[in-house]
């Protein structure tokens, strides 16, 4: 019986493509913008298996906003240099070895517009999802196939 269940609840790995969700923690964790972890999580599942979920961000990151973003399934990545850098070449890496289908890069900060094309020619759908309204790259709206823009509740 326990069987049975398992395989009912899991996902169709065959069909559904796999999502890595890369989110640039100082870009999108601002006081000008009303993002929530869970906002964020629950965008990149719409896009189908989340397989990849990784929080960016650098030094200064507060202890609350890490133990926060691990309890809800981030992998997070402290860097004490550029975490652009970082996160663009993880990101690259991930695409090119087909680990994902989809690639979904929460930021503004349009130093993503490569990643974004380079994983558009490797037939990986892209995804740009935007911090708000205000935090919408035009740039990287247009270099992904699809826009997904984060608005607050209320």
């Amino acid at each position: 019986m326990f069987d049975r269940v398992r395989t009912r609840l899991a996902p169709d790995t065959e069909t559904e493509p796999t999502v890595g969700l890369f989110v640039d923690g100082p870009n999108v964790f601002r006081d000008e913008f009303d993002v929530d972890l869970d906002d964020l999580r629950d965008a990149a599942g719409e896009l189908g298996r989340v397989g990849v979920i990784r929080l960016y961000l650098d030094e200064h990151a507060t202890p609350g906003l890490i133990q926060a973003a691990e309890a809800r399934g981030f992998e997070v990545i402290v860097t004490s240099g550029d975490v652009d850098v970082k996160l663009a070449v993880d990101a690259t890496a991930l695409a090119g070895d087909a680990t994902i289908d989809r690639l979904a890069i929460a930021s503004r900060d349009t130093d993503f517009k490569p990643v974004l094309e380079h994983a558009g020619t490797l037939g990986v759908k892209t995804y740009a999802i935007a911090p708000g309204s205000y935090g919408r790259s035009d740039a990287l709206r247009n270099a992904a196939d699809e826009a997904v823009t984060l608005e607050p509740d209320g």
